[in-house]
């Protein structure tokens, strides 16, 4: 994969490295946003339910202007384990929301540059693009910095599924 351009900007008290953008940037209507759902996210990932794997994750989101949060709930099956960003995703649509408008990831990577050890996976991913506006951003915990700065990256979601499945018709976003 070729490099992705990139650039940095502070929002509020966190440093976030932004992926993958053209001239157009990060919208700074959704920026105001970043710092509010990351802390969101880091609060849901300390209350995740990881015995087996270690692995906690929280996933915080805005659904129609709304937040919400969910965490990693792990279960001895396995298959029976709910992520973090899935269980955000029940949440909002439970309660009635339908179009995604940023989405926010922590992990116990979070320290690792890999931006794989810290995206969402497959499964997550496709069950984002099922209500993803057109647009969506994924911020992805990136830890603190020695200075003691919250730090993060920013990508637009069509980077991280850019060939989603779809039924044939069905509008994007």
């Amino acid at each position: 994969m070729d490099a992705l351009p990139e650039y940095s900007m502070m929002v509020g008290e966190v440093r976030w490295r932004c992926l993958g953008f053209g001239d157009e940037g990060v919208p700074y209507r959704m920026a105001q946003n970043f710092p509010m759902l990351l802390e969101a996210a880091r609060a849901a990932r300390r209350r995740a339910y990881a015995p087996y794997s270690r692995f906690q994750v929280g996933a915080a989101l805005l659904m129609d202007g709304v937040e919400f949060t969910g965490t990693n709930v792990e279960n001895a099956s396995y298959g029976g384990t709910l992520c973090a960003e899935r269980s955000a995703v029940s949440a909002a649509v439970s309660s009635g929301r339908r179009s995604l408008e940023l989405i926010a990831v922590s992990t116990d990577a979070s320290e690792l540059p890999e931006i794989g050890m810290r995206a969402p996976c497959g499964l997550c991913r496709q069950v984002i693009s099922e209500f993803a506006t057109p647009g969506l951003l994924v911020l992805l915990d990136g830890g603190t910095a020695i200075d003691g700065t919250a730090q993060g990256d920013v990508i637009p979601f069509d980077l991280l599924l850019p060939w989603r499945f779809r039924l044939k018709g069905e509008r994007l976003g």
